[in-house]
């Protein structure tokens, strides 16, 4: 049974710790899938636990060399903070004195006790480094160890024998590297601050109101403040103005203004009545709602909304992949330039000063953590900014994919269309002496009385119509509701059959003389639903849905950005042109059954050329990247197997479980401004890995020396540790410019 689990790990340095942690778990039988991300400092593993249990897996973290840290991960900014001055203030006498070229006013053994002083202040990077390094996994810090050691080891030596000591070397790289890591803390903190204020916007009480009997006559409602874990469904709730609504639910009496802001990114407050939902964590404007709980704890919509951001943080982006095989195999192949450097420096000038001096800055500059924090960083903010405007992104690969398309497909009904259709025509076909509204209630009095147990939009449509008409339904027996064609009952021992013309051809009932009423009816847009009893056509009934509020302006954007639009719904291709013509949608595919609409999808992204009367598209062999936008159960498939799954917020859940994007607004205009995020995350990640992998490229050969024959001049440990430093802070401000995005 598969099972996931996301652990908060300690001892990560850089890059290569999390390569070596994902390596030593994905060794493990029974992990499916482990993700580790440096910048959240949290593992995401996917395992079966009846081949392995949580405890085997948290025993081979620990094998690796690093911790699992159990309950809330603590802010370490503030003890890298005090790490940092407290190796300042020791070091800074010796800083003071090599601006100043004074170095020669400081005896060698204070030198010697100011640098031990910094070491044993940073002597957590030592012991750390010297751990990885004995089981030959090194990080990071096992470069700074080697090189700090080595540059202090050597000094006492020289100090004994006379020599020139180099302990300002080992103070500096040691200084530097404190500061880098407290800024790094703090920037890396302000990446997943967005995620900090979706858990912080979860209010931790609420208002219930309780049964209290006073006698044996009267029993009296008490609001109970009580704590939010203790909410149970069916709870009703009082929120009063300018509180917040505790969990997801249904209002039962109130009316108010609601700030969905936060959940939605809907500016505007939305109003709440009887019967409408609202949703936890939201705030009550205006007036006193009392509504019945439906979701709690981790079902709300705020949960899961938390829960969705956090897996998409820690997921990885395909472009990722380069920087992870890099970075495993980092920290080795720098040790090993390092040694080859020093050694040829070392035969070149034969002095041990100039080769330890490049052996250090090697060491020292090369810096995997630029390259492990660039995609993590920027995929945090990507997706934590998506979430301020309401569109939850499932996964780093999303993220990604998200630019790439160039073709999107939007369900009909629902999607581009309310999905709250109305009757607005009833068309009698046999002679009658009844009156026009007579025979036109006894038609739709038979389509209700079959359509009420459908739960199908139209067939809703169908019963409200006749319940606003004061109609009495009947009974029916057999009811079949088929998919993609209609229903059928039993009515006064009457077979009645409503629903599209492919419906009457299975059941042998022609469909020619009323051909011209359908067509004129859907020519303008309508659903025209054929009506028979025992086998002779006696009515139409036509059904129009309204089109969204921002359908057009979403279509005409993605046409501007270059992208094709279709549009795949179970209504015939009249209905479904006459919706393509209104938002000037390039193909229409119509007449699909639910099951088919992946096959569409699959169709579309091979290339394959699409023959038939109903469809249209071009004779074209192009492969497409193709985004599927829809909401009910019947588009989970085809969700499913598009390359890009995006489910609207009010749909079903297995849509949105499906979907690999959610649109909480149902505002198409998000099916854009997704698009448009990826593609500026997308151009975050690469920036930062372009400077990740452009800084090692240059910096490694430069602190090796090759500069020298030109310039005379070879890179200091202590400036190497500076650049060092300043890389991984310059990749995550980087990421951090995205608070900017608009």
């Amino acid at each position: 049974m598969d099972k996931k689990i996301v652990l908060n790990i300690g001892g990560m340095t850089c890059a290569s710790c999390a390569s070596v942690i994902e390596y030593s778990l994905k060794k493990e039988k029974g992990i499916n899938s482990a993700t580790v991300n440096l910048a959240s400092e949290k593992a995401y593993i996917d395992f079966d636990e009846t081949i392995i249990k949580e405890d085997n897996i948290k025993n081979a973290i620990k094998s690796a060399g690093y911790k699992v840290v159990e309950g809330v991960v603590k802010d370490e900014s503030k003890r890298l903070k005090t790490r940092f001055i407290l190796s300042l203030i020791f070091g800074l006498p010796i800083i003071i004195a090599m601006v100043a070229g004074k170095m020669d006013f400081i005896p060698k053994y204070v030198q010697a006790i100011l640098a031990l002083a910094v070491i044993l202040i940073c002597f957590d990077i030592w012991t750390s480094g010297f751990k990885k390094l004995v089981k030959l996994a090194p990080n990071m810090d096992s470069l700074i160890f080697i090189g700090t050691a080595v540059a202090f080891i050597y000094s006492i030596v020289e100090m004994f024998l006379g020599g020139e000591v180099y302990f300002e070397s080992a103070i500096f790289i040691l200084i530097f590297i404190s500061l880098g890591k407290y800024l790094e803390a703090v920037t890396k903190g302000k990446t997943s601050s967005a995620i900090k204020k979706l858990i912080g916007l979860a209010p931790k009480t609420a208002t219930v109101l309780r049964e209290i009997r006073i006698s044996k006559s009267e029993i009296r409602n008490e609001e109970v403040e009580i704590q939010i874990s203790a909410v149970m469904v069916g709870d009703i709730i009082l929120v009063k103005p300018g509180q917040k609504i505790p969990v997801d639910g249904v209002v039962v009496s109130g009316y108010s203004g609601v700030d969905e802001q936060a959940i939605t990114g809907e500016s505007m407050p939305v109003e709440k009545k009887k019967g409408d939902e609202v949703i936890g964590a939201t705030i009550n404007k205006t007036g006193v709602l009392q509504f019945r709980a439906t979701r709690v704890g981790k079902d709300t919509m705020i949960s899961q909304i938390i829960k969705i951001v956090e897996e998409a943080m820690g997921s990885k982006a395909p472009i990722q992949l380069l920087a992870d095989k890099v970075s495993f195999y980092f920290v080795p192949v720098v040790i090993g330039i390092a040694l080859i450097s020093g050694l040829a420096w070392f035969l070149i000038v034969h002095q041990i000063s100039v080769a330890l001096s490049v052996f250090v800055a090697v060491l020292i500059i090369a810096c995997p953590c630029a390259l492990g924090l660039a995609t993590p960083t920027a995929v945090m903010m990507g997706t934590g900014l998506a979430a301020k405007n309401g569109i939850l992104i499932k996964s780093s690969k999303a993220l990604q994919m998200a630019k790439d398309v160039n073709m999107v497909v939007f369900d009909k009904t629902g999607t581009l269309t309310r999905g709250e259709p109305t009757v607005t025509d009833i068309i009698s076909i046999t002679e009658t002496r009844s009156t026009k509204s007579e025979i036109q209630n006894e038609i739709l009095q038979i389509a209700a009385s079959v359509e009420k147990n459908s739960e199908h939009p139209l067939a809703q449509a169908i019963v409200n119509k006749a319940k606003k008409e004061g109609l009495v339904l009947s009974v029916v027996e057999a009811f079949e509701a088929i998919p993609g064609r209609g229903v059928k009952a039993l009515l006064e021992g009457k077979q009645i059959l409503l629903g599209t013309r492919m419906l009457m051809n299975d059941n042998k009932i022609p469909v020619d003389l009323i051909e011209d009423k359908m067509t004129t009816l859907e020519d303008q847009g309508k659903t025209a639903m054929i009506l028979a009893q025992g086998g002779k056509i006696i009515g139409i009934i036509a059904v129009a849905d309204v089109l969204k509020e921002h359908s057009k302006e979403a279509i005409e954007t993605l046409h501007k950005m270059g992208k094709e639009v279709a549009i795949i719904t179970g209504d015939n291709k009249r209905v479904g042109q006459a919706i393509a013509r209104q938002l000037g949608i390039d193909y229409v595919f119509a007449e699909i059954l639910p099951q088919d609409k992946a096959q569409i999808i699959k169709k579309l992204q091979s290339g394959e050329q699409i023959r038939n009367s109903n469809f249209e598209i071009r004779n074209s062999t192009t492969r497409r990247v193709v985004a599927m936008v829809g909401d009910g159960i019947n588009d989970a498939p085809a969700l499913a197997q598009a390359n890009l799954g995006i489910a609207l917020g009010s749909g079903t859940d297995v849509a949105m479980e499906t979907g690999e994007i959610v649109l909480i607004k149902n505002d198409l205009r998000d099916v854009v401004k997704a698009i448009h995020l990826s593609v500026y995350t997308l151009r975050k990640i690469k920036q930062g890995l372009f400077w990740a992998f452009f800084y090692n490229i240059v910096g490694i050969p430069v602190a090796a020396g090759v500069l020298f024959p030109f310039t005379g001049w070879l890179l200091s440990p202590s400036i190497a540790a500076g650049a060092m430093a300043f890389s991984s802070v310059s990749v995550v401000l980087n990421s951090l410019s995205m608070k900017a995005y608009k």
